[in-house]
């Protein structure tokens, strides 16, 4: 295979049958159990990389079944988001990632920079209660439960939060070991079709873990259980800071 060949093949690993397609990438009925809780705001300021900038400390847990997702198949995912700011505009900084799908894991890692590691999350309901688990290995590591649909939430208010950026950090490694990429990089949904949304009354509980210390924002006090249903468009990215540059 001559140069130009890899060059205008290259997309994702491996080159010959790569691990995802190319996007866009469209979800439909996304599900999120979304659990604020307020956590400690030293323990915040230790994972929050400059120059987003933490406000109240809070914390979203999530649990999001996708069931049917371009190129990436049915999964679930869960793990914690810290709402922050940059250059004045609020949005969300993915924390920690975990999910039971290897397409996304790829994907996610390589395309925007999420901090996605596998685990076996579920988001299902019984009887009257909405509850997300997600288990690392043999570990339940998180327990998150809601009253099912108490009570319906304002369309707008959803929308305007489901519009607010997101933020992440993408490290790709040098193969000597040191950071070749390292960048602080923000991304939007879009096509945000909202099919629902409910609050309830919700419970959130992490256990310590070596290898996914979601404990390290410990939970001191639940705020708010969300319920929705999306249908959405997760959009590439962009950089908007590069911690190598000089």
């Amino acid at each position: 295979m001559k140069a130009d060949a890899v060059r205008n093949k290259a997309f994702s690993m491996p080159l010959n049958c790569p691990s995802y397609p190319p996007g866009p990438y469209r979800f439909v009925d996304r599900e999120y159990l979304i659990i604020t809780y307020r956590t400690d705001r030293a323990a915040l300021k230790l994972v929050v990389p400059k120059p987003l900038e933490i406000g109240d400390p809070i914390v979203k847990y999530e649990f999001i079944r996708m069931p049917d997702s371009t190129g990436f198949g049915d999964y679930t995912e869960s793990g914690q988001l810290i709402p922050v700011r940059f250059d004045g505009e609020m949005g969300g900084y993915v924390h920690a990632m975990f999910l039971d799908d290897d397409p996304p894991i790829a994907g996610g890692r390589e395309l925007w920079g999420f901090p996605k590691k596998l685990a076996y999350p579920t988001l299902r309901v019984e009887r009257d209660t909405l509850l997300g688990t997600l288990d690392y290995g043999p570990a339940r590591i998180a327990t998150g439960s809601m009253g099912y649909k108490h009570k319906p939430l304002a369309h707008d208010a959803i929308m305007h939060a489901m519009n607010e950026p997101g933020f992440l950090l993408k490290i790709i490694p040098h193969v000597d070991g040191s950071p070749r990429i390292c960048e602080l990089v923000r991304y939007r949904l879009g096509d945000i079709d909202l099919k629902g949304a409910w609050s309830g009354p919700a419970a959130l509980e992490l256990h310590p873990h070596a290898l996914a210390p979601l404990t390290d924002l410990p939970v001191l006090e639940v705020i708010s259980g969300i319920h929705l249903i999306a249908d959405l468009t997760l959009n590439l990215g962009e950089v908007v800071h590069d911690y190598l540059a000089k």
